[in-house]
């Protein structure tokens, strides 16, 4: 069944102020902004409220109201800031959770309320962790996000309405609650509407004549007759995986049992639907409200469950359980198709290559991705583009490598200056200074004339030499462009050969 919990936090801004300022919590105290040349009250507490303090009242009214106002400058986006920060710790709780409108939150509870053993302990936990963060909430449970949203404004917080009740429930709520206009709000107010039974079944041509399509829209959407679109905070990847734990779990043994679990899960999921994972992220929530991730990454698809959960558990010492954790979670963002014939010619003939790539992908994962790096040709004649990195070890390129000379095998990213003497005009160096060093050279092969592609962009072509100095080690330099009678071009640096 689809269930929807609408959140409601009265006093969003002024909660938060109290939590790092304790000794404000019996004082009135507002958030005001400038309007029109006038400070106005944007947010305020309870205490303020019970006042008489109301939104939009001049500050200078409000102080006379209660003189020992604490006033504090409202900012724009602090609320939404609030609200995300709110949001992604109830991620926990629902993979699908968002920011409703300024001081609200909603969450996609479907399919997650067995988990907590049934619909009331579920909103109750979620009403019960934001309470004891320091909130003053409001919350409901329905089976649109338009009831639930009138439920925790305007209804019982903590209420839970079932099908066979929302109509009922529906009848006796104000024109309000289904979040109408304001000029809206005050026609329907003109004509006597003081509930929604009042007009929810006269017909509706004559309700869009008066009050447009919007009634008529917020009305189904409560009902559950018009679908409504909510953005989750976060975007939930398609393959994930979560577990939660009734008791808190403090050890490492207990967090191998919940990893190789989801992994046991996402892995049979990813055999039926031919896919194997390219990246996989392993997060913790703790009951203190701090989370922690772990990622690891694989050349090429895989979903071998014991290698996967062998890289992972190189990486479990970084988490740290604290006062425990209730829920984890495992998701692959990346995901490439994966035949299960192709998993078979790994296990008999292409064993050796499953080996390389179970070694690479632990070499990558304890010492980082840059450490391993495989470049393919690129189809370009200049040197700069004539290579890209390569995803995995199984990635083709369309095209070979050049064959026209060696190549060095580190090319310098850019190319840097050097000073040389050299006979012109198209004889290779006899010295040249790199690093404030003299190479004396005793070998040389060029020039190699590789010209700019002037497709992508224009500029002077190159003079390529292969050269070795006194050593034995070997350079890659070019000539930038031509001698003339009134200037000589400049030398570069731009490889080093093994």
């Amino acid at each position: 069944m689809k269930w929807m919990v609408s959140l409601w936090f009265p006093y969003l801004l002024t909660d938060h102020l109290i939590i790092q300022k304790p000794f404000l919590k019996d004082q009135a105290v507002v958030f005001v902004a400038a309007q029109r040349g006038r400070m106005v009250i944007r947010a305020m507490n309870a205490t303020a409220s019970a006042a008489g303090i109301t939104l939009t009242m001049v500050l200078a009214d409000a102080r006379a109201l209660h003189p020992f106002l604490h006033v504090f400058d409202f900012k724009d986006h602090q609320a939404g800031a609030l609200l995300k920060e709110l949001a992604l710790d109830l991620i926990r709780y629902a993979p699908d959770v968002g920011i409703d409108e300024e001081e609200g939150l909603w969450i996609d509870a479907s399919g997650c309320t067995h988990l907590w053993d049934g619909e009331k302990n579920y909103l109750n936990a979620v009403l019960k962790r934001l309470r004891k963060m320091g909130y003053q909430v409001h919350g409901a449970m329905a089976n649109t996000i338009g009831l639930a949203w009138a439920a925790a404004r305007f209804g019982q917080s903590g209420r839970i309405i079932s099908s066979s009740e929302q109509l009922t429930f529906l009848e006796q709520l104000p024109p309000a609650a289904l979040r109408l206009e304001p000029a809206v709000l005050a026609r329907l107010h003109k004509l006597g509407f003081q509930s929604i039974k009042d007009f929810m079944y006269m017909p509706q041509a004559v309700l869009r004549r008066r009050f447009g399509d919007t009634l008529l829209q917020r009305l189904g959407q409560a009902k559950g007759e018009f679908a409504e679109k909510m953005d989750p905070i976060s975007p939930i990847h398609p393959y994930q995986e979560r577990l939660t734990s009734v008791d808190p779990i403090r050890t490492r043994k207990g967090i191998e049992i919940a990893l190789d679990q989801l992994l046991q899960q996402l892995s049979t999921r990813l055999y039926k639907e031919q896919q194997g994972l390219r990246s996989a992220r392993f997060q913790i929530f703790r009951v203190d409200g701090k989370k922690q991730n772990i990622q690891i990454g694989t050349h090429r698809p895989s979903r071998n469950r014991k290698e996967l959960f062998h890289l992972f558990n190189e990486k479990i010492a970084a988490l740290a359980p604290g006062l425990g954790i209730e829920c984890f979670v495992l998701e692959a963002p990346q995901v490439e198709p994966l035949a299960t014939q192709q998993e078979e010619l790994w296990v008999h003939e292409g064993a050796q290559i499953a080996q390389i790539n179970h070694l690479l992908d632990r070499i990558s994962n304890r010492f980082g991705k840059k450490v391993i790096q495989r470049f393919i040709p690129a189809g370009h004649h200049w040197p700069e583009r004539s290579y890209v990195p390569a995803e995995g070890i199984d990635t083709s390129s369309p095209c070979d490598w050049p064959e026209k000379g060696p190549r060095p095998i580190y090319l310098l990213q850019p190319p840097e200056r050097i000073q040389v003497s050299a006979p012109i005009p198209d004889y290779p160096p006899m010295v040249f200074t790199y690093k404030d060093q003299i190479h004396q050279v005793k070998k040389a092969d060029g020039p190699e004339r590789i010209e700019r592609e002037w497709w992508i962009e224009d500029g002077l072509q190159r003079d390529y030499y292969q050269v070795e100095n006194q050593h034995g080690a070997r350079y890659w330099i070019f000539r930038s462009g031509h001698y003339t009678e009134h200037e000589n071009p400049q030398w570069f640096m731009h490889g080093f050969f093994a």
